[in-house]
């Protein structure tokens, strides 16, 4: 499966009285809303990229977008093109936080807690040295 660096999808704007509802037709799911138009844009954008970097790492094909020319507004209704910037949204995902749950001995835990000692940096740091890192990137061999 080939990922492409930028994906442009139609978005439907549905204007509420107490906001915009955003739905993408090309993508069953994919909504969410703004109080006017230029939250309702970003809130698109970061809706888009984030169910196209669900679908890539489920190893599922990206639907290829219709024609904004195909698709159809009803009354209350805009169609706006929503740009997602891959690049971006996949290296934020690589440097999210995930949880680990460890065990060390109750006096190190009760001296590290005295000291005000960050665990999760420590630990951090340990890794980067003990595996020659110095960032989030992997090195190849």
């Amino acid at each position: 499966m080939e990922k492409k660096d930028r994906y442009i999808f139609a978005a439907v704007f549905s204007h509420e009285p107490d906001g915009i509802a955003v739905e993408f037709p090309d993508l069953p799911g994919c909504l969410t809303c703004g109080k006017d138009e230029l939250e309702a844009l970003r809130m698109a954008e970061e809706a888009l990229a984030g169910h196209i970097l669900t679908i890539e790492e489920q190893g599922w094909p990206v639907p290829e977008p219709t024609s904004v020319r195909k698709i159809r507004a009803g009354e209350g209704q805009t169609i706006v093109l929503v740009a997602a910037d891959m690049p971006l949204v996949r290296e934020a995902a690589r440097n999210r936080a995930v949880k680990k749950t460890l065990t060390i001995p109750q006096w190190l835990d009760e001296l590290a807690r005295e000291k005000d000692v960050n665990f999760s940096l420590v630990l951090q740091e340990a890794l980067k040295e003990r595996l020659r890192v110095s960032s989030g990137r992997r090195r190849t061999k």
